[in-house]
């Protein structure tokens, strides 16, 4: 049982645009299906209808103008549907969630990169949420020049619902400040959020994060 009571184990993937995260998250997928484990998955914003129309609005380059708390409260709009039509009904049936992003995001894109602090950021979350975190976060670490490159040239081939050009076209200087709030998370919570290297060829990449996994597999 995890410390909420719920049978199953919530993983999630986090990182700066480009990172590789989600690249990495299939491969995991791939491999737990393959050691015959049930993965449900989820992805932040957009794995429910609800989510799929919130995502719309978050990521269309032509919102520019849209302020930091309305993206925050837009992120755990979707994230408490999420919650409630995916995440903790598969947690009680005991599977393993995989999310492509969770609250780290938000701690990191807008608690440290738009400025309003992590404060501001768990309080939203107690509200919607409650004390659903991932037992294990696994956050890619990349190069934040390198990663912006990778997602540009992802933006320009991706359809509109994919495709994360509002956040992108963000300033170098937001990227940096949305990387330091990954570092961040991670001093405040060594023990939930790992830093694994992205850089490398993606098969190497996944052994490290299997490095990180297994155990937590192993505990359940």
């Amino acid at each position: 049982m995890t410390k909420r009571g719920y049978p199953g184990l919530f993983l999630s993937f986090e990182g700066t645009d480009g990172s590789g995260k989600s690249t990495q998250m299939r491969m995991l997928i791939e491999r737990l299906r393959r050691d015959g484990l049930t993965v449900v998955e989820n992805q932040e914003p957009g794995a429910t209808h609800i989510g799929r129309q919130i995502r719309r609005i978050l990521l269309d380059p032509a919102h520019q103008e849209m302020a930091g708390m309305t993206e925050l409260l837009l992120m755990f709009a979707s994230r408490a549907q999420a919650a409630a039509e995916i995440i903790r009904p598969a947690l009680e049936r005991g599977d393993i969630v995989v999310s492509d992003r969770f609250t780290d995001s938000t701690l990191a894109y807008q608690g440290e990169g738009r400025g309003i602090g992590f404060d501001a950021v768990l309080a939203a979350h107690k509200l919607a949420l409650g004390d659903l975190l991932p037992d294990l976060t696994i956050c890619m670490t990349i190069d934040v020049e390198t990663g912006l490159g990778r997602a540009h040239k992802r933006n320009s081939t991706s359809d509109e619902q994919d495709n994360e050009a509002r956040l992108d076209q963000q300033s170098l200087d937001f990227h940096h400040r949305v990387a330091e709030g990954y570092r961040k998370i991670a001093r405040l919570e060594p023990g939930r959020l790992r830093l694994v290297p992205g850089e490398g060829e993606p098969a190497i990449v996944a052994e490290r994060v299997w490095l990180e996994v297994a155990p937590v597999l192993g505990k359940r």
